[in-house]
C-alpha cells in the first residue's frame, strides 16, 4: 500500500479529535442532539484550521444511525460509507474548479432528488469565494430555500469576499487559528503512535511555524521526518530542513548591528547564505526576533506570550536591555517593508544585506523615525572622540551668470535686555557647566535673540538641533543660566537651513553685546 501523508492519515473522524475549535464543536453536537439542524452553514477561518474535517464529521453525524452525544458512532453502515467515499449523500465540490453557473444548476437539479439512503444530502461546497457572480445568484434560492432534507456548507478562507446576500442565509461559523500549544499536545500524540523520536524543542519549533495551521505543522513534520527517517529528529535537523536559522543567531545579529559594525554583520549573512539557509525565511524570523525584544522592553508581563525556552527568554531580556523601543520599531518596520519586497526579488541576498546596513547606518535614511538613531549615532562617534563636521551641500554651477539675490540682514530688537547681555557675555562659562554630551553639541551653538528677549541657541544642523531641543537639555540650560544670573531666561533652539549662512537668518549676539544697538524689530 503506498505512503499516506500524516495529515490524511489522522485526520479526525469524531468531534473529540478536533482540537482547537471547542466553541464550534459544541455548537454542532448541541444542534445534532436537540434536532436543531440548520440548512445552511458558512465555515470561515485560515487555512488548515479544520474546516472541511468539522465538514465531514458534521455530515455523518447528521446522517449516523446510532449518535453518540452528537457525534457519529462510526459503526453504522452509514458512517463506514462516508468515511471511504463511498456515499452519495455527502457531495464534496471545490469552487477553485467548479465555479461557474453550469456548475451550480447541475446542483439545483440534483437537490430534488431525495437521499438514496440516510435522511440528509450534505453538499460541501469548498472555498465557497471562488465561485463567479452568476453562480452566486444562481445559489440564492436554493440555499434561502432548499429541500428539507438538503444542508449546504459552505468553507472559505475569504469570507469578505462573498456577497451579503449569500452570508445572511448562512449560519457562520469562524475557525481561530490554533494555539501552538494545542498544535504540540498533537503532534506528541502522532509522534507516539508512529513511534518517532523527536526532540521537544523541534516539536515546539515546527508547531510555531505551522502560524496556527494544524494541517500544515503535520505536512512540516512529515518533511523533517521524511528526511531523518531512522535518525532522532532534533531542533537542528528542522532548521537544516526548513532553511531557517537559530535564534542564537539573531542574538549575534542584533548586537553587531547596535555596534553598527558592518563588517561583522555582512560575514555572518555570508555563513548564512553559505549554510543554505533560506533568506525569506531568516528576514520573517528576524522580525519575530525584534517583535519578541519589542514586547519585553514595554511590558514586564509577556513570558506567556512569547513561547520561548526558559534559557532563550533569559537572553531575549538580556537584549532588550540593550536599544530603545524607538528603535526596534524603525527595525521592525524596515523588515517588514523587506518582507513583501523579497517575495518578488531575484537578489535577495542583496536586498537583505542593504536592509542590515541601513540598521547600522541610520544616516543612510530620510524617514521621520530615523531622527532619533542618526542623533544617538552621533553621540556614540561623539563619546569615541571622533570630530563630527556639519557637511554644506556643494555649490551647483551652470553656464548662466547668476547674480546673487540681495538679502536683508536680519537686526536686532532696539535694546538688548540686561539679562540677554548677561548671558551671552558668559555663555561659554555657563556652557562649561552642562552635562558631557550637552556641552559637545553647545560648542558649536551660536547665540541669536528672538521677540520679547528670548534666546535663541543656533546648531549648524537639524540632527544638533534635535538633540539640545530635547526637554530635558533645554531645562538643564534655563537652570545653569538661573544659577549665573538668578533670572529665568526663555530659550528657543533652532538650526541653520541647508544652504544658508548663520549670518543670512540670525545675528550673533556674542559679538555686539557691548555695542549700543538701536535697529528695528525683525
Amino acid at each position: 500500500m503506498s505512503y499516506t501523508a500524516l495529515y490524511r492519515k489522522f485526520r479526525p473522524n469524531e468531534f473529540k479529535d478536533v482540537k482547537g475549535q471547542d466553541a464550534v464543536v459544541k455548537t454542532l453536537k448541541n444542534q445534532i442532539k436537540t434536532g436543531r439542524i440548520g440548512h445552511a452553514y458558512l465555515f470561515c477561518g485560515t487555512r488548515g484550521t479544520g474546516k472541511t474535517t468539522v465538514a465531514k464529521i458534521f455530515a455523518k453525524a447528521v446522517n449516523c444511525m446510532h449518535p453518540v452525544d452528537g457525534s457519529p458512532c462510526e459503526e453504522c453502515e452509514m458512517c463506514r460509507a462516508i468515511s471511504s467515499g463511498t456515499s452519495m449523500n455527502v457531495i464534496e465540490i471545490d469552487a477553485a474548479s467548479n465555479n461557474g453557473v453550469d456548475n451550480i444548476r447541475e446542483i439545483r437539479e440534483e437537490v430534488a432528488y431525495r437521499p438514496t439512503e440516510g435522511r440528509y444530502k450534505v453538499y460541501i461546497i469548498d472555498e465557497v469565494h471562488m465561485l463567479s457572480i452568476g453562480a452566486f445568484n444562481a445559489l440564492l434560492k436554493t440555499l434561502e430555500e432548499p429541500p428539507e432534507y438538503v444542508i449546504f456548507i459552505l468553507a472559505t478562507t475569504e469570507a469578505h469576499k462573498i456577497p451579503v446576500t449569500i452570508l445572511s442565509r448562512c449560519q457562520r461559523y469562524d475557525f481561530k487559528r490554533i494555539s501552538i500549544d494545542t498544535i504540540c499536545e498533537r503532534l506528541h500524540e502522532l509522534i507516539e503512535a508512529e513511534g518517532l523520536d523527536v526532540e521537544e524543542k523541534a516539536v515546539r519549533y515546527i508547531a510555531r511555524m505551522a502560524d496556527g495551521a494544524m494541517r500544515d505543522a503535520l505536512s512540516l513534520l512529515d518533511q523533517c521526518v521524511a528526511f531523518y527517517i531512522g535518525e532522532r529528529l532534533t531542533y537542528d535537523h528542522v532548521l537544516e530542513v526548513l532553511g531557517a536559522v537559530d535564534t542564537d543567531v539573531f542574538g549575534r545579529l542584533f548586537r553587531q548591528v547596535l555596534k553598527r559594525n558592518v563588517k561583522e554583520v555582512i560575514r555572518v549573512l555570508d555563513e548564512l547564505v553559505m549554510q543554505g539557509r533560506e533568506l525569506s525565511q531568516l528576514a520573517a524570523d528576524f522580525t519575530w526576533y525584534l517583535r519578541n525584544l519589542l514586547l519585553l522592553k514595554t511590558s514586564d508581563d509577556m513570558e506567556d506570550v512569547l513561547d520561548v525556552s526558559s534559557e532563550n527568554l533569559i537572553q531575549l531580556k538580556e537584549d532588550a536591555k540593550l536599544v530603545e523601543a524607538e528603535e526596534l520599531i524603525r527595525y521592525i518596520r524596515i523588515f517588514s517593508e523587506l518582507t513583501g519586497e523579497l517575495k518578488y526579488s531575484t537578489q535577495k541576498r542583496v536586498l537583505l544585506e542593504v536592509t542590515f546596513i541601513k540598521l547600522c547606518k541610520p544616516q543612510m535614511e530620510t524617514n521621520a523615525d530615523t531622527l532619533l538613531s542618526r542623533i544617538r549615532a552621533l553621540e556614540e562617534e561623539v563619546e569615541n572622540g571622533i570630530a563630527v563636521a556639519a557637511t554644506q551641500p556643494r555649490p551647483m554651477y551652470t553656464d548662466v551668470d547668476i547674480q546673487p539675490v540681495k538679502k536683508e540682514k536680519p537686526v536686532l530688537p532696539k535694546a538688548l535686555s540686561e539679562d540677554v547681555r548677561e548671558v551671552a557675555k558668559d555663555f561659554r562659562k555657563i556652557a562649561e557647566g552642562a552635562s558631557v554630551m550637552l556641552r559637545q553639541y553647545l560648542k558649536k551653538a551660536k547665540l541669536s535673540v528672538g521677540e520679547n528677549d528670548r534666546l535663541i541657541l543656533v546648531l549648524p544642523d537639524e540632527v544638533t538641533a534635535g538633540f539640545v531641543a530635547k526637554k530635558e537639555h533645554k531645562d538643564e540650560m534655563v537652570h545653569l543660566i538661573e544659577e549665573k544670573i538668578g533670572k529665568t531666561v526663555e530659550i528657543d533652539v533652532r538650526h541653520v537651513e541647508e544652504g544658508r549662512r548663520f549670518e543670512d537668518s540670525f545675528v550673533d549676539i556674542e559679538k555686539v553685546v557691548h555695542m549700543d544697538i538701536t535697529i528695528e524689530d525683525f
